[in-house]
């Protein structure tokens, strides 16, 4: 451990630390779930302009993962994440005391600011932990993406039924600072391995082109997916994004090493990342409303919003269980095959899920299995892109990926709202989706998880020379950072893999 660290502690209290503040950060994604039919009244705003609450924090996320790493890499992880968690507290602070859009949307903001605890919390264990220790550490703190996901929508349920809405963030802010208690008393400071400028027009080409890119696929069902905001934003980004390319393959000190990202590992990796991340969002969309649909349908199960929160809680602690087995699977067999592994359980969940819609435990089967699955394939992720990056860049890849993640799920956000909302029957005063239209969603998250099958096969298999024998005891791991796939150029590295087709 570094002699910076505020005191000697074990790995297993590092990788805790960092797994609830996992788990407290992704909570935030779900936390107003329950309240945003409400949002228009409570925020007195036109249900449109009440719907940044939630687009806000995914943009936020989505922009700040990569600049996150890259920051981590340069100046410290363990400063990142305490500025991470200082935004989340401020920005939960921020709506505990506000009764106004402008203020809670800018809250949002900042608890969006703080998911780059995630990638960063995932490469500082590379960086403090003994090798042995890292695969399953990096495996837990991958599951807590979910965890926070699963748990926050019965918890915010619960409290939305039983007390007023601004103890949502009360509740957040508290979290937040005891996480940032833990960062500060107990996690080393391994030193920062890059000394270079920070790329800031990298950084903001990159937020620009994102927002313009991201906007329109969350808002895109309100506009008109035909509209000329909607295209217009949509060019924009990309020819953004273009520009922005361009730029950081000239630059000395890129924010993001676009060498490093076309290498077969990484790219495939991170295409592979955001068809897991549409299947796993799909879920969370669908499920829910199935579970809430009216039983006059027909085909609706009549829960409340606790009760289909506690319907699929129980996937949250699946993918915490399951985080062992991948880190087995891992070490055996390699993280390809984990990540094989766990899209071929997704894609059969959704499978099975079309046959089991009638009764509440059915849909608590399709959660498990699906959430299993992405248990499995988010702990092989970051094992993925570790390997095949340099060891002073593992920060920064990683925040590519979780951002490759937010692309899956923010997608996913459009298109099963659109399925959904194009596929309805009346209802009284209301309109529902139809069962078909579950079907659908279904059907379209197989189909991603098919692809993303198909992408994770395009990943080369990694073959490692033996590693010179190391005495035993507690140390940081090793810097394995393996080289690019033979038919790109490469910059320096430590160890050099093989890889075969």
């Amino acid at each position: 451990m570094s002699a910076t660290s505020p005191r000697t502690v074990g790995p297993g209290v590092v990788t805790g630390v960092i797994a609830l503040s996992g788990v407290v950060v992704s909570l935030m994604q779900t936390l107003v779930v329950p309240i945003i039919p409400q949002l228009p009244r409570l925020l007195d705003a036109e249900p449109s302009d009440a719907s940044w609450v939630i687009t806000a924090t995914l943009l936020a996320a989505a922009v700040v993962t990569p600049i996150a790493g890259r920051l981590g890499d340069m100046y410290g992880k363990r400063k990142v994440l305490i500025g991470s968690l200082v935004a989340l507290v401020a920005g939960s602070v921020l709506c505990a005391v506000s009764d106004a859009l402008i203020p809670v949307i800018v809250g949002r903001v900042l608890q969006g600011l703080a998911t780059g605890v995630i990638p960063v919390g995932i490469s500082m264990l590379r960086d403090v932990l003994p090798a042995q220790r890292v695969g399953g550490a990096v495996a837990l703190v991958s599951a807590s993406l979910g965890v926070g996901g699963a748990i926050g929508l019965p918890l915010s349920a619960a409290i939305v039924e039983n007390a007023d809405w601004h103890v949502l963030f009360w509740l957040a802010a508290g979290l937040g600072a005891a996480c940032l208690a833990l960062v500060v008393a107990l996690l080393p400071a391994p030193p920062s391995r890059v000394a270079e400028r920070f790329d800031t027009p990298g950084a903001i080409g990159l937020a620009a082109g994102l927002v313009l890119l991201l906007l329109p696929v969350t808002k895109g069902g309100d506009w008109g997916w035909t509209s000329g905001s909607t295209l217009g934003l949509f060019g924009g980004g990309v020819v953004v994004l273009v520009l922005w390319a361009a730029y950081e393959v000239r630059v000395a000190q890129p924010l993001v090493d676009l060498r490093v990202t076309v290498r077969r590992p990484v790219l495939f990796t991170n295409l592979a990342s955001i068809l897991v991340g549409f299947a796993m969002y799909a879920m969370s969309l669908t499920l829910p409303q199935l579970l809430q649909s009216p039983e006059a349908t027909g085909y609706g199960l009549g829960q409340s919003t606790l009760m289909a929160g506690l319907a699929l809680a129980p996937g949250g602690l699946v993918m915490m269980a399951l985080s062992p087995v991948s880190t087995r699977i891992t070490a055996r067999h390699g993280a390809r095959t984990s990540l094989l592994i766990g899209v071929g359980v997704i894609g059969l969940g959704y499978a099975v899920g079309l046959f089991l819609m009638a009764e509440v435990w059915q849909i608590v089967v399709t959660a498990v299995i699906v959430s299993g699955g992405v248990g499995i394939a988010y702990a092989a992720m970051p094992a993925l892109i570790m390997d095949a990056v340099p060891v002073t860049e593992t920060a920064s890849a990683n925040g590519v990926n979780a951002l490759m993640r937010s692309v899956g799920t923010s997608t996913s956000s459009a298109v099963m709202a659109a399925i959904l909302s194009n596929m309805t029957l009346r209802l009284g005063p209301v309109e529902v989706p139809t069962e078909d239209g579950f079907r659908v969603t279904y059907v379209v998250a197989m189909v991603a998880a098919a692809v993303g099958l198909l992408l994770t096969l395009a990943i080369p298999r990694a073959v490692r020379a033996a590693a010179a024998p190391q005495a035993p005891g507690p140390g940081p791991a090793p810097a394995p950072a393996s080289a690019p796939a033979a038919d790109l150029p490469s910059t320096p590295s430590t160890t050099t893999p093989t890889e075969t087709r």
